[in-house]
């Protein structure tokens, strides 16, 4: 056996009653906001995992074919340019000297060169002094000394020289691409071309495909060298300015003068002074992606409204499930508390019929002596004796009366009711059903409740059931002519009323312990129900209180029952 001392405690969560209207309505928001929550929270989180992700996709997609029509056109001017360099360096290697300062053969190349490759404007040969000593085309500019201009001198150094594109003598824009070649040791000859840069633009950058987009060439200064169709025409300032050196096509985003978001894709031409732009005006080309956004909020709103409707729905409809299954459980537990109630008015039998037998004993002997006293005698009886005997009669009457009304007042149906209650004369009332039993047993039954403690306010059949389930438990626990039941009371300090009930008897075991408040759970093998303190324990939830148990056992057991005052 064990000899640890166990408590269990049970404890009131709250005053208010189980069928009360706001703990479901605490119920039905607690459970539509929990559920809400559940099936909203994913629904949120997915919707913007797919809001990013679509987002994501339009930007790649949007930045896509700008790198790409970048770098397509980057490739075809360097190729553009290489090609027609190369074409004069073999010119200029190929041919002599005598065959380029004739003017007829000089004229029958430029012809061949602008069927061949395209875009040459004219063809000059200009020897180290600077001086062009012959030249095809539509100017006369053969000997126009150019000694005094930069690109001769950047040519005479590196061989190759690619201008920006200019005005010049013609008016009209151009670019010139210029190769030497050295002749003899100390002298050197330089083959000049010019290209109109419509060329370009027809072949290189007609890669608009949208009416928001635009092409152009810039250089490194930021002049344009090509028209654009939304920041002027060739040779004016570009009111944006030029991203920094790559060679490699890379996109930025931006915004304009206006604050109208750009995506600019761009690339430094190598070997020259120009640098590819293409720009696109993303708000245009992201009308899909907005009519798909609205569709995705739409969703988002039109599922919440469905999933809180149908949330609403089922959580009303479950609580009110819940409601009428407390009401039916109400029910049946105040059914089995009143049964309870009966049938320890039944154990509690023996004892009321002996005291009523005992008043009807005296009545029935007052009653014959009061007969025989008229009957045997032919004078009348002295009327003090006959008042005695009456009044003897009387007090019999009214302690069967006592005893009925006592008795029926605790069988009655027990509707909450609350009302001023002293715990000592309560318990006293209790006592009096039980006294009989232990003066029986030869038990011992000592009360420890000090003057002066205050009446609680409470329900006095309900605390009536409390203390006589209790003290039968403990008259039931203890041995004849052994037993010792001691009953306390005190208060608290907190607002609350301490009873106490402790008997010497077996005690429960640890095991034991942890059920002792289930229904229908008992250790009185063959004659308990199982329902005493499971009943005890609801009724003293109910009134807003807990209750307690300690017990050991051989020891005893300590039931406590803590009550509030109001």
């Amino acid at each position: 056996m064990s000899t640890a001392t166990e408590e269990k405690t049970a404890s009131s969560s709250t005053s208010s009653p189980l069928l009360h209207k706001k703990r479901y309505r605490r119920l039905l928001v607690t459970a539509g906001l929990s559920i809400a929550a559940v099936s909203v929270f994913p629904l949120v989180i997915m919707t913007l995992i797919n809001y990013h992700q679509y987002q994501e996709a339009f930007h790649k997609e949007m930045i896509r074919p700008i790198s790409r029509l970048t770098t397509n056109a980057k490739r075809s001017l360097e190729f553009f340019l290489s090609e027609r360099s190369s074409a004069l360096t073999m010119v200029i290697r190929e041919k002599s000297i005598e065959e380029l300062r004739d003017q007829k053969k000089l004229n029958r190349l430029l012809e061949n060169m602008k069927g061949s490759f395209g875009g040459f404007v004219d063809l000059g040969l200009i020897d180290s002094e600077g001086n062009q000593i012959s030249y095809a085309g539509p100017y006369q500019l053969r000997g126009k000394n150019y000694s005094g201009q930069d690109w001769f001198h950047e040519v005479s150094l590196q061989g190759v020289h690619i201008s920006d594109v200019f005005l010049g003598y013609r008016r009209f824009p151009h670019f010139v691409i210029a190769v030497k070649s050295e002749t003899e040791p100390g002298d050197s000859y330089i083959i000049r071309a010019t290209f109109d840069t419509d060329v370009i633009n027809q072949k290189i950058l007609d890669v608009e495909s949208h009416p928001y987009d635009d092409a152009f060439i810039v250089n490194q200064n930021g002049i344009l060298q090509t028209p654009s169709r939304f920041y002027g025409g060739v040779l004016e300032k570009l009111s944006i300015p030029v991203p920094p050196t790559s060679y490699r096509a890379k996109v930025i985003e931006t915004q304009d003068a206006r604050g109208n978001p750009l995506v600019i894709g761009y690339a430094y031409v190598a070997s020259s002074p120009f640098v590819v732009m293409k720009l696109s005006r993303p708000g245009a080309m992201q009308a899909g992606w907005i009519s798909l956004r609205q569709e995705l909020v739409l969703f988002l709103i039109g599922s919440i409204i469905l999933v809180l409707g149908v949330v609403l729905w089922g959580t009303r409809y479950m609580v009110n499930r819940i409601r009428e299954v407390d009401i039916k459980r109400a029910t049946i537990f105040h059914k089995m508390e009143y049964t309870n109630k009966m049938a320890a008015i039944g154990r509690l039998g023996a004892g009321v019929a002996h005291e009523i037998n005992n008043p009807l004993s005296i009545i029935s002997e007052k009653a014959g002596l009061l007969k025989d006293l008229l009957t045997m005698s032919d004078s009348t009886p002295p009327k003090e004796k006959l008042i005695n005997l009456v009044d003897s009669v009387l007090k019999s009457v009214d302690r069967c009366s006592k005893i009925t009304h006592r008795l029926l007042g605790f069988a009655k149906h027990m509707d909450i009711q609350h009302e001023k209650i002293s715990l000592k004369i309560l318990i006293q009332e209790v006592l009096s059903f039980l006294e009989k039993e232990a003066s029986y047993r030869n038990l011992k039954v000592d009360m420890d409740i000090p003057q002066g403690l205050p009446t609680i306010e409470s329900d006095r059949n309900q605390l009536q059931q409390v203390f006589l389930n209790l003290i039968n438990n403990a008259f039931a626990a203890v041995a004849d002519d052994e037993g010792t039941i001691k009953i306390s009371v005190k208060e608290t300090g907190d607002g609350r009323i301490e009873t106490s009930i402790a008997d010497n008897g077996t005690g429960i075991s640890a095991d034991n312990l942890d059920h002792i408040f289930e229904p229908f759970f008992t250790t009185k093998k063959g004659s308990g129900t199982g329902l005493g303190l499971s009943i005890t324990y609801g009724i003293v939830e109910k009134l807003g209180g807990e209750i307690r148990v300690k017990s050991k056992v051989d020891a005893g057991t300590t039931f406590t029952v803590v009550l509030p005052i109001t």
